[in-house]
């Protein structure tokens, strides 16, 4: 039995044209959320749903459409005042028996209190975003809505255009909404946003149908890059934005039947007005079917969608440039590091930039990013060794040059060109140590949050306190990685034993360097 909430939610989809095959059963669980389970076994390339874009909340959709599109407001901040607008309507609004459905805002952090964001993600790779997040937020705020207030239509309004509205508003938009085409920009897709997210586990995608192409928006998703995750100007693409939904069953609108014997029904529609979603994946009776947001780790997922998932092998974890200045200056002087610095900056190496901030990502296996290695390799060269290094690129020599006199010499080996490079010519016993104080470091950043009491969090299995939960994972994903690139330090130190060496550079032979 459907619940309420469901049932009205399904006799709005069919006054508003929503198509969807009677094998998809929305279950709402009370902690959990809606999650779609397929009825009856799914074949790839069926189309479960058909939504028409005039069922989408949208800014040309909106009855605010002229007061945003009067102001210049568009992509994620325009839709969240159109979401705002449409729920200030209350029944009266076009999309009531949609709005019902969804929650008033999702758990993501920059949704949460100034305290929260503070005590639960201290030392994680979304402290400083979510903290400049709810700033930004803030501005737009008072540099776009509040303005708003002042027209007539939304006279007497402004409790529903309030900051704490918006950020409710937007949390929604940031987590669920679709890029629907160029007409519409990005907006709100019932029925849509109801799949929940694996990763890399994909049965069903968004798909919108163009007279022009066979399909837009068919990417393989939203991949974010972290520690790049203010996202404020990012338009959620073809990955559909949403978590632990609200949902339930299919007895309405559709007759969909409790029969695991029953065949799936088609859904019609081929065409530029409509939206498909498509499965990609055979999915059997009883089992949930999935979208996917990207193949994006712990995170990126925390941070646009209010969620995590354990074991996720996209996990990186970013140190930052400024954490590996403030190592080598603990060894050497602040002269000798900016000097160190500049030749690898000369050497026409960088790491990741995001606005004001330089990092090097470490992958989930504990690999650290190969201008990492070749800065801590550069900073713990011999003094003669950097200044003939210092000198050849000061005569005009080129760097290829350069760098294969400087590492033929130390390895007594012939280097003609970077072609010629293993990345394991530039490992000494004093770089692996470097990398394991700098796990070391970045691991401090936790401060008073134990590994203990977050293993303990996730051992409990409750999921009640999202917040506490989601950041614990998000935490243990992480030390997990610093873990990893301390045991990849140390796998690295024992090869370099003259025993294990020849084998160990067979295994960590490259292609060559990228630069």
């Amino acid at each position: 039995m459907a619940s309420r909430r469901v049932r009205a939610f399904k006799r709005w989809m069919s006054s508003h044209g929503i198509e969807y095959s009677d094998a998809l059963h929305f279950k709402d669980d009370p902690e959990r959320g809606i999650s779609v389970v397929a009825l009856c076994d799914l074949k790839e390339g069926d189309v479960v749903a058909t939504i028409p874009k005039t069922a989408c909340l949208t800014v040309k959709t909106s009855g605010a459409c002229k007061i945003i599109e009067a102001a210049g407001l568009g992509g994620i901040l325009g839709l969240s005042v159109a979401l705002m607008y449409e729920r200030s309507l209350g029944e009266e609004s076009s999309w009531a028996g949609y709005l019902q459905l969804l929650p008033h805002q999702e758990c993501v952090p920059f949704a949460w209190s100034l305290a929260e964001v503070d005590s639960l993600l201290c030392g994680t790779e979304l402290h400083k975003i979510v903290k400049e997040d709810k700033k930004f937020i803030c501005e737009d705020w008072k540099e776009c809505i509040r303005p708003l207030l002042d027209s007539t239509t939304l006279k007497g309004k402004a409790h529903f255009f309030g900051v704490e509205e918006y950020i409710a508003a937007k949390s929604l938009v940031a987590s669920r909404s679709f890029e629907i085409d160029d007409y519409h920009g990005s907006g709100m897709v019932p029925l849509a946003d109801l799949f929940n997210h694996k990763t890399g586990a994909e049965d069903v995608h968004f798909s919108s149908v163009s007279s022009h192409h066979e399909s837009v928006n068919d990417d393989d998703g939203d991949n974010h890059e972290y520690a790049n995750a203010s996202g404020d100007d990012d338009e959620p693409s073809t990955e559909n934005s949403d978590q632990d939904r609200d949902e339930t069953d299919p007895s309405m609108g559709n007759n969909s039947s409790d029969s695991s014997d029953a065949e799936p029904s088609s859904v019609s529609g081929d065409d530029s007005s409509v939206l498909q979603m498509i499965m990609v994946k055979d999915v059997k009776v009883g089992i949930e079917i999935f979208n996917t947001y990207g193949l994006v780790g712990n995170a990126a997922l925390l941070h646009r969608y209010g969620f995590t998932e354990p074991e996720n092998s996209y996990d990186i974890v970013n140190i930052d440039l400024e954490l590996v200045l403030q190592w080598s200056s603990s060894l050497f002087s602040s002269r000798y590091t900016r000097a160190r610095l500049s030749l690898w900056r000369r050497l026409g190496y960088s790491g990741c930039v995001s606005q004001s901030s330089e990092y090097f990502e470490i992958a989930f296996n504990g690999e650290p990013q190969i201008e990492l290695l070749i800065l801590l390799y550069i900073i713990l060269l011999p003094e003669d060794t950097y200044h003939k290094l210092d000198l050849s690129l000061s005569a005009g020599e080129s760097y290829n040059e350069a760098i294969c006199t400087i590492l033929s010499k130390k390895n007594n080996i012939a280097l003609e060109n970077t072609s010629d490079i293993s990345i394991e010519l530039f490992f000494t016993e004093s770089v692996c140590n470097a990398l394991s104080s700098l796990a070391d470091m970045r691991e401090s950043c936790y401060a008073f949050k134990s590994k203990e009491d977050d293993i303990e969090v996730l051992r409990s299995g409750s999921t009640k306190d999202r917040k506490l939960y989601h950041s614990s994972v998000l935490r243990l994903s992480e030390r997990r990685i610093l873990e990893n690139l301390r045991n990849y330090a140390a796998a690295l130190m024992q090869s370099l034993r003259p025993a294990k060496r020849s084998s160990m550079r067979k295994r960590l032979k490259r292609n060559g360097m990228q630069h």
